[in-house]
C-alpha cells in the first residue's frame, strides 16, 4: 500500500511564467494544477527574486522555464536545486527564431537604435534568439511532450492519463491552428507596428509582418529625432494599429498617434487574464488572433484612434 501511495502521490510543477503554466496545465489536467512564478504583469526578462520565491524554486519537484537567454534572474538560483529542471529553449524538435531572422528595414531601425533606449532590454539584437517561443503552435506541442514524459516517469500511477492529455491537446490546438489560419489570412498585408517585438513567432506561424516596432519601455522617453522618426514611420504607413502590452500602455503612443488614423489597443502574449485550464494556451493564442483581427478591421473600416 506504501508503494502504491508514493507511485501516485502528487507532483509538484513549477513554471517561470504563465504561458508554461497553462501548457502544463494541459497536461496535468484531471490530475494536479500546476503553479507559476511570476505574478501577473511581472516581466520576465527582469524579475527580482523573492526570498519565498527562491525557497519555491529549490523545494518544487519539476521546473520548467525558457532558459537563460530570458530568465537572466534564474540561473543562479537552479544551481542550488537537486531536482530537475528544463531549459525549454534547449528542447530537441524546437522551431527557434533569431531577431533578424527576417531581414527588413524596421530592423534595422530597431539596431540603429538601441543604444539610444536607456531601459531597452538589449537582447532583442540581431542575431540573439528570440525567446518568445511558446507562440509557435509546434513548439507548444515539444513543450507539452516533454512536461508528460517527465510527470509519467516521476508519476507512472497516471501515466496514462498524462498520455491521453497530451493527445487531447494536440489535437485541440490542430484544429485552432487551422481556424487561425483561415480567419488571419484576412489581415496579411495590413500594417501595424509593436512597442517590443514579442510576437515574431506568431506572426511566421500565421503569414503576418509587423510594419515596425519601437522598442521603448514604458517608463523611457526617447529623443525628439527618434519620436520624429517614428511619427514619420506611423504617417507613411497610413491606416495602421499599434499595439503595446499589459499592464502599461507607453506614454508615447499618444503622442505618435495624435491626429493620425491610428488605433492603440493591446496584445497580451503572457495570458495574464487567461485562466490556468486544459484550453488555457489556446486561449492565449486565440485572444492574440482576437486583438489583431478587432484593431485592424475596425481601422479597414475608417475607425480613426
Amino acid at each position: 500500500m506504501l508503494c502504491s501511495s508514493l507511485a501516485s502521490a502528487e507532483v509538484k510543477l513549477l513554471t517561470s511564467i504563465k504561458p508554461l503554466q497553462l501548457i502544463a496545465a494541459a497536461v496535468q489536467d484531471g490530475v494536479s494544477t500546476p503553479e507559476v512564478l511570476l505574478p501577473p504583469g511581472a516581466s520576465p526578462h527582469n524579475y527580482a527574486l523573492r526570498p519565498s520565491d527562491v525557497r519555491r524554486v529549490q523545494d518544487v519537484q519539476l521546473l520548467y522555464w525558457i532558459g537563460p537567454d530570458m530568465e537572466t534572474f534564474l540561473p543562479r538560483v537552479l544551481k542550488g536545486r537537486s531536482q530537475p529542471s528544463i531549459a525549454v529553449q534547449d528542447l530537441p524538435g524546437l522551431q527557434l527564431r533569431h531577431f533578424g531572422d527576417v531581414h527588413s528595414a524596421h530592423e534595422e531601425q530597431h539596431a540603429e537604435h538601441a543604444d539610444e533606449q536607456a531601459g531597452h532590454d538589449h537582447d532583442h539584437r540581431p542575431g540573439t534568439l528570440d525567446v518568445h517561443l511558446w507562440l509557435l503552435p509546434a513548439n507548444a506541442k515539444v513543450i507539452a511532450a516533454q512536461m508528460a514524459a517527465d510527470l509519467a516517469g516521476l508519476d507512472p500511477a497516471n501515466a496514462p492519463r498524462y498520455r491521453s492529455n497530451l493527445q487531447t491537446f494536440e489535437q485541440r490546438l490542430d484544429a485552432l491552428d487551422q481556424q487561425l489560419q483561415s480567419s488571419l489570412a484576412g489581415i496579411q498585408g495590413k500594417p501595424y507596428f509593436v512597442f517590443h517585438e514579442t510576437y515574431d513567432y506568431f506572426e511566421a506561424a500565421y503569414g503576418l509582418q509587423h510594419t515596425g516596432v519601437f522598442s521603448v519601455g514604458s517608463e523611457v522617453q526617447p529623443g525628439a529625432r527618434r519620436v520624429a522618426a517614428m511619427r514619420q514611420a506611423l504617417m507613411a504607413a497610413g491606416p495602421a494599429c499599434v499595439f503595446s502590452e499589459p499592464p502599461l500602455r507607453p506614454r508615447l503612443a499618444e503622442t505618435l498617434s495624435a491626429g493620425l488614423p491610428v488605433r492603440l489597443a493591446e496584445l497580451d502574449a503572457l495570458g495574464s487574464n487567461v485562466p490556468v485550464a486544459a484550453q488555457g494556451y489556446m486561449q492565449l493564442l486565440q485572444g492574440l488572433a482576437n486583438g489583431m483581427l478587432d484593431c485592424l478591421n475596425s481601422v479597414e473600416q475608417g475607425a480613426g484612434g
